[in-house]
């Protein structure tokens, strides 16, 4: 279940910093098609054969497939603690430039022929919406970042709204707010 975007109303310390949380799993459907290729592929596999090919298909197939579909889905995206956290990526808010929410359209031409190959993607294509986060830092060769996400527009809210609060002792000098 794709948990929805929304700012935390829990005051525990942890909560109070988390502006984003969502988790990019797979919708029922894709659930059940999975699940009924590997019924089939272990019903192939057993075509009436006694013994152990009666059973091992199923025992084997069926949880190797939900494992598959679960790990697929498994993808979570949170801004917490000035960073935006993609799986086990982190990118600290400061080093963002600008955050532009994509709709499907948007996503397709950023990701299409002309792609940057440097860009760094996370890309679900169940998931229709994705961000692009242009970052700033020069000793990265990194030009953005594309995440997939259910909820670009609130995504791109809470990054901008992330780094625009950070706090005074996060700026070293000279660095523009």
């Amino acid at each position: 279940m794709s948990m929805s975007p929304s700012p935390s109303t829990d005051q525990s310390p942890v909560a109070a910093r988390t502006a984003y949380a969502e988790r990019l799993d797979l919708p029922w459907w894709l659930w059940l098609v999975g699940l009924l290729a590997a019924a089939l592929l272990a019903v192939e596999i057993w075509m009436g054969a006694g013994g152990v090919r009666t059973w091992l298909p199923f025992a084997v197939l069926l949880p190797a497939a939900a494992a598959g579909l679960w790990w697929l889905g498994r993808i979570r995206v949170a801004v917490a603690d000035s960073e935006l956290r993609v799986d086990d990526a982190r990118l600290p808010v400061r080093f963002v430039a600008d955050v532009v929410p994509l709709d499907a359209a948007g996503r397709r031409e950023v990701l299409g022929v002309g792609a940057d190959p440097l860009a760094f993607v996370v890309q679900r294509p169940w998931i229709g919406g994705a961000v692009q986060v242009v970052l700033d830092d020069p000793a990265d060769p990194t030009p953005f970042w594309v995440v997939s996400t259910r909820h670009p527009v609130e995504l791109a809210e809470a990054l901008l709204t992330a780094r625009d609060a950070r706090s005074p002792v996060d700026h070293p000098a000279g660095e523009p707010g």
